[in-house]
């Protein structure tokens, strides 16, 4: 039976991807690095194994008789040398025929973002690979943002006035599974978006008229990031947003494909479906 070891497992991703799979023949393993706190999040009916992309002693029995990989790459981590590579190497050494690895959109263009690396660096190993380039998850208001949200009805990023083609992560993970459980995606790279660009006051429009609260967009880089930074979140971390932010100021995020439509059998959810089926997280 087909064994997939799914990276990222309690992640807005991952969780998705797992939940999606069950319907299908295969055998499902998620890579956590702490097997007893990802049953709490998983179930426990959900097979799970000691996973640490910083630990190299637990890659080999990780990867024993796996045939796919889902690759997330932790948003800490940003060495890719020292850091992804030797999974990459151990997931070769094992013999994993196929990587389907959650990437971003852009990662074609901007080598300097981690994706761009890690998709170089799979392809240098020549293990089958499919890309999944990925645009903002809209699960982004409701994890990362959804302090400013509900306490400040503030949207804060520092995006200007460029417009984002958002994408559901239940649309990213139903696509992963799709390239997962089907041949002929490897050798492929798809560009995930949803229907639709919208620069952010547009969003928090969209956000005040469904949660019937006023929520503003404050496009401050300096307020931006000195939350964030207040928050917890390491700085590396948080230049890396700095970093994909501006690309949307520069009016390159806002790139509508078909990709999700032609693998899905039907139009990309929207962000007024998404805040409709979220809300109780800002009220």
């Amino acid at each position: 039976m087909l064994k997939i070891l799914v990276t990222g497992a309690t992640g807005n991703v991952g969780k998705e991807v797992i939940r999606l799979l069950q319907s299908y023949d295969c055998h499902i393993c998620a890579a956590v690095r702490n097997p007893n706190s990802a049953k709490q999040i998983l179930g426990s009916n959900i097979p799970s194994v000691s996973f640490d992309f910083t630990n190299p002693d637990t890659f080999a029995n990780a990867f024993v008789q796996v045939n796919k990989l889902f690759l997330v790459r932790p948003p800490a981590l940003a060495n890719i040398r020292k850091q992804i590579a030797p999974v990459l190497n151990a997931a070769k050494l094992a013999g994993v025929e196929h990587i389907i690895f959650l990437s971003i959109q852009g990662a074609e263009r901007n080598r300097f973002l981690p994706h761009s690396k890690i998709e170089r660096y799979i392809e240098q190993l020549g293990i089958p690979a499919t890309f999944l380039r990925a645009s903002f998850f809209m699960q982004n208001f409701n994890t990362t943002h959804l302090q400013d949200i509900k306490t400040r009805g503030e949207l804060l990023m520092p995006a200007g006035n460029g417009k984002t083609s958002f994408i559901d992560v239940r649309d990213v993970a139903a696509v992963a599974v799709r390239t997962l459980m089907e041949d002929g995606h490897q050798a492929k790279a798809y560009e995930l978006t949803g229907g639709e660009a919208l620069t952010y006051y547009e969003v928090a429009d969209i956000f005040t008229s469904v949660l019937g609260k006023l929520v503003r967009y404050s496009p401050s880089l300096f307020k931006f990031v000195q939350q964030m930074h207040s928050s917890g979140l390491p700085m590396n971390f948080v230049l890396i947003m700095v970093g994909i932010y501006t690309t949307t100021r520069l009016g390159l995020a806002g790139n509508i494909t078909s990709d999700v439509e032609q693998l899905l059998n039907r139009s990309p959810l929207n962000i007024r479906q998404y805040v409709e089926n979220y809300q109780q997280f800002w009220l």
